[in-house]
């Protein structure tokens, strides 16, 4: 006869809640928000049959089937984590589950986790390139790489890149009749929408003193990668996002066309529960990535720099001239 399990996970919100005294507390060491404990929580108790807590308003108290309950599943969970620590470096403590954002998944991270791998080939990788923001509880994920704020009190947060936003478009664009010279020149053009940044549009728009120009027409992508490569192929323009953009910046398969960059609203950062902020990969992780973005800083400023030293000896031939 099989075994009848409660949900695992409403198990470990249970045990954290009754540990803590507070689905806030709990919520906190778990990744996720209080609502999300407390339905787990309440899962564990549809499944029982029994009401397991007593909620006051500064905290939770077990009542007596969830003290009970409590003390074993205390005990189950600290047999299971030193069963998992005999193994050692066991195949779980080897694996790096990732959540990422498409775009930069594809953009930045793949592109350079080679080199991950060859500091750290015992280590396997698994990456998902997921829009949604990750829930640690209900998801075996490690950690994630988002676009956001940074606002997550409940998370480990480590900010990695700051960003900015500009349109792109291929060189092509920028000869013939409809050249791009100036920002007005982008209303003759097929405007390139990313579903989930379409609103960067608007924001460089208004900054470039555009605000009367029709908005949504054009074409929408579900995935930034194929609204650059759209861009690429000469169909229109995109807004670039300078990290996701470097390289194709870089090899002249995009061009800036115009000087006006601005502040993007949000940052890219990476965000782990606490609960497993300390496990040995995620801090490999963690240290190679920040690693990573300090050197493709140094990298970017470098170009930039050799950009500017070629424009301005440019210049400076253009002026000897008779």
């Amino acid at each position: 006869m099989g075994r009848r399990l409660p949900p695992l996970n409403a198990v470990r919100a249970f045990e954290a809640a009754g540990r803590h005294r507070s689905f806030l507390r709990a919520a906190d060491e778990l990744g996720v928000t209080p609502g999300a404990v407390s339905y787990q929580v309440k899962l564990l108790e549809g499944f029982l049959g029994l009401r397991l807590f007593r909620r006051l308003p500064r905290g939770v108290v077990p009542t007596e089937a969830g003290a009970a309950l409590l003390v074993k599943t205390r005990d189950s969970l600290d047999r299971l984590a030193a069963a998992t620590d005999e193994l050692g470096a066991g195949h779980r403590s080897r694996v790096l589950r990732i959540s990422a954002l498409p775009a930069l998944a594809e953009k930045w991270l793949v592109p350079r986790l080679k080199h991950f791998q060859e500091q750290h080939p015992e280590i396997h990788v698994r990456l998902a390139a997921e829009a949604e923001i990750v829930d640690f509880v209900a998801r075996d994920v490690d950690v994630g790489l988002r676009y956001t704020d940074g606002h997550h009190p409940e998370l480990r947060v480590d900010r990695l890149m700051a960003e900015e936003i500009f349109p792109v478009c291929s060189p092509s664009l920028l000869r013939g009749g409809r050249a791009l010279k100036k920002p007005e020149d982008v209303a003759r053009h097929t405007l390139l929408y990313d579903d989930h940044w379409q609103d960067e549009w608007r924001l460089w728009l208004e900054a470039a003193g555009l605000r009367d120009l029709p908005l949504g027409r054009g074409q929408h992508f579900t995935l930034y990668s194929m609204a650059l490569e759209a861009a690429i192929k000469g169909g229109g323009i995109a807004m670039g996002h300078a990290a996701l953009v470097a390289d194709d910046l870089a090899a002249r398969r995009l061009v800036a066309p115009f000087k006006l960059k601005l502040a993007a609203p949000c940052a890219y950062y990476l965000v782990s529960p606490r609960w497993r902020e300390s496990r040995a990969a995620v801090v490999a992780f963690r240290n190679w990535l920040l690693a990573e973005v300090a050197r493709s800083g140094s990298s970017a400023r470098s170009q930039r720099g050799r950009t500017l030293k070629s424009a301005s000896r440019a210049k400076s031939r253009d002026a000897r001239r008779p």
